[in-house]
């Protein structure tokens, strides 16, 4: 199972994180968010893909992320249509495209269809009052139902304090379809600012 750290900021802690190894590190391009990026990303190995975060930003602004950044796929929070995937896959073969669906007591799965050939990744968080980063873990039972044979990522408030119910997770079949957990304001000392100390003991349990 893949680990991505979502929501970096700053270029010291970058460099610290990114020698973990983790296996996607995202950027957060919304000025909503308190993790909103606008640096530099430093050098950092080529097999830690770098993910841009938007929510329902112009094709023009994502496109320009993507050549400034070199990202490797992009993290779509907002109400995109398949239409707008379908137009950003179309213009970058090679990039990676995470669609995002937020849950809380219930989801209808009838949403995914029309992206089933429009993006490469669903990502499931917490449905809460910003698009990300709120902390809380949705009832993961919930995906127990989910129809379809595209991977997917597994978001909202991981901490390592969830290791156990991962464990629990893991032992369901539609887990062998989850690509990657990805983490983000559970492992923070502040918005932005990852405590390495701690995604190295998630890493090493995960």
């Amino acid at each position: 199972m893949k680990l991505k750290v979502c929501g970096m900021k700053y270029q010291d802690n970058i460099t610290e994180v990114a020698k973990l190894r983790p296996d996607y590190l995202g950027f957060i391009f919304y000025e909503g968010s308190p993790r909103n990026f606008n640096g530099v990303i430093p050098n950092i190995s080529n097999e830690i893909k770098k993910v841009g975060v938007f929510v329902d930003a112009s094709h023009e602004k994502v496109i320009e992320k993507i050549k400034r950044y070199n990202l490797k796929a992009i993290q779509l929070h907002g109400k995109e249509s398949p239409e707008y995937c379908a137009t950003l896959k179309n213009t970058f073969n090679a990039l990676e495209i995470i669609k995002v669906f937020s849950i809380r007591d219930h989801f209808d799965f009838e949403l995914l269809k029309p992206y089933e050939t429009v993006c490469d990744y669903y990502l499931f968080d917490t449905k809460g009052e910003l698009p990300g980063g709120n902390g809380y873990t949705f009832d993961w039972n919930i995906l127990s139902n989910y129809p379809s044979s595209k991977p997917f990522f597994l978001s909202g408030g991981i901490g390592v304090d969830q290791i156990e119910s991962i464990q629990t997770f893991l032992q369901n079949k539609i887990s062998n379809l989850c690509n990657a957990i990805d983490v983000n304001s559970r492992f923070e000392l502040e918005p932005g600012l990852k405590d390495p100390l701690k995604i190295k003991e998630f890493k090493s349990q995960l």
